[in-house]
């Protein structure tokens, strides 16, 4: 967990990275909304420098949440990107006490048919014993990964020195249809919810609205203009101001 900002008088808002992230692909937001509020950014199970455990549902990820939150002794702004997303509303459902508000990043409450594990593939295939930069780490994936922009986020998560990644390969692979997927869930969150998509990307469609609205009766809708699956990396400015508006910071 690491904390940006010093502010006290008003909730602190808690960013969940997803598939593949860390907290680390958060800390230039984090930095910019430390100004006018108390950020907060988590490394999930088996992702980053967190603890490595032999499962990645939902139900573990919210629970998980749920601890750094009650540790901070407040309820929180909630922010879940992807994965992350998905695991924030889990938690706002079986603990709305623990959330004000809730902001979920281009994805909805449904399972999806698409699987990772190709990228997962092109990690464990990388020879790493002979890796000594991550230029080189780069060059190696290329054939297993021909978008540039995917395989720098992956080597985010590259340990070059110690030559191992910071994922649990094994574990998420395994897990992979219940990251895809979504549990069933009990009750609803009547919080202010935002379901904010890229405009570009196609993970919340008009068809998950029903969904949406049975689990988040308050839920509101809107788009990221110029920004696909990963908007807040593709339009970082339009992504903290809405963020600043929801959360009024």
């Amino acid at each position: 967990m690491t904390t940006f900002g010093s502010d006290t008088l008003h909730a602190p808002v808690l960013i969940v990275h997803g598939l593949f992230g860390s907290a680390r692909n958060w800390r230039a937001i984090a930095k910019r909304m430390a100004a006018t509020r108390r950020i907060i950014t988590v490394d999930m199970r088996n992702h980053g420098a967190s603890f490595w455990a032999d499962s990645q549902s939902y139900g573990d990820m919210a629970h998980d949440l749920a601890k750094v939150i009650e540790s901070l002794g407040t309820p929180v702004d909630l922010v879940g990107h992807s994965m992350g997303g998905k695991a924030a509303m889990v938690l706002a459902l079986g603990r709305p006490d623990l959330v004000n508000r809730l902001l979920v990043a281009d994805i909805a409450p449904v399972a999806y048919a698409h699987s990772q594990n190709h990228l997962i593939d092109a990690m464990r295939g990388l020879d790493l014993s002979n890796i000594t930069t991550r230029m080189q780490a780069d060059a190696a994936l290329a054939g297993a990964i021909d978008t540039p922009e995917v395989r720098a986020f992956l080597l985010q998560s590259l340990d070059v020195q110690e030559k191992c990644w910071r994922l649990n390969l094994e574990v998420l692979a395994r897990d992979m249809d219940l990251i895809t997927g979504f549990p069933e869930v009990q009750g609803q969150f009547l919080g202010p919810t935002l379901f904010l998509a890229g405009a570009n990307s196609d993970y919340i469609l008009p068809e998950h609205r029903a969904r949406i609205r049975s689990l988040f009766p308050a839920a509101k809708q809107a788009k990221l203009p110029k920004a696909g699956h990963w908007l807040h990396a593709e339009n970082p400015r339009a992504f903290i101001a809405t963020m600043q508006v929801f959360f009024n910071i």
